[in-house]
């Protein structure tokens, strides 16, 4: 699994029913095929459902399976591919419903720091807390699914630089009491910075109809 799994990962039971086809993880190339394969399967099978069940079912799967199956297919896929933005996404979402308050901080945080037009973007209400941050990152996910895809993309990758803001702010804040609180802080905000790159780039790939 990568580095960007751990932060977030969360052990789970793995249900045997998820994937019709697993594949040897000691073939790159075939991690690779079938990552962008399944990605572009599971977004056309989504934008294809006139009732949004599937959708549904795919904003509250991490809730109800974690992210281990998702991690066995996109985990490793380039980090501005379609694969590499759904699971960075799926990162975001299991990260705040883990831990709503420490994101409901962070946001707040970043949001009064941050000078740009990021909050307004991401779309929270002001203020944000818990149960609004969660709200939100199920929004952002569903619009992948059902919206305007690249619109998504940049409200995630908004919302990252909120949270990276606030987190690099209270790392500040803790440096001369709390050193080992604020080192994983910079990480965190670190990590959100570079998701916040990534996620704007696929963006601007979709829009080019080059995200593959």
């Amino acid at each position: 699994m990568s580095d960007d799994s751990r932060e977030f990962h969360k052990p789970v039971k793995r249900p045997a029913e998820l994937f019709d086809r697993r594949f040897a993880a000691e073939d790159p190339a075939e991690v690779s095929r079938v990552a962008h394969s399944t990605a572009q399967a599971l977004l056309a099978r989504a934008r294809s459902d006139p009732n949004g069940e599937v959708v549904d079912r795919l904003v509250a799967f991490t809730d109800e399976h974690g992210i281990d199956d998702i991690a066995e297919l996109w985990s490793r896929s380039p980090s501005r591919s379609l694969p590499g933005a759904l699971w960075r996404l799926y990162l975001i979402q299991l990260m705040i419903h883990d831990d709503p308050h420490t994101a409901a901080l962070l946001y707040e945080r970043g949001r009064n720091e941050i000078v740009s037009a990021d909050p307004v973007v991401a779309g929270a209400p002001t203020p944000a807390g818990p149960e609004e941050l969660v709200e939100l990152v199920d929004t952002i996910l569903r619009g992948l699914f059902q919206g305007d895809f690249a619109v998504a993309l940049d409200r995630a990758a908004a919302f990252c630089r909120v949270q990276a803001s606030g987190a690099s702010h209270l790392a500040d804040d803790y440096e001369a009491t709390e050193s080992e609180r604020a080192s994983a802080l910079t990480t965190r905000a670190l990590r959100l910075a570079d998701y916040a790159g990534d996620l704007a780039a696929c963006a601007s790939l979709w829009r080019r109809e080059s995200l593959t």
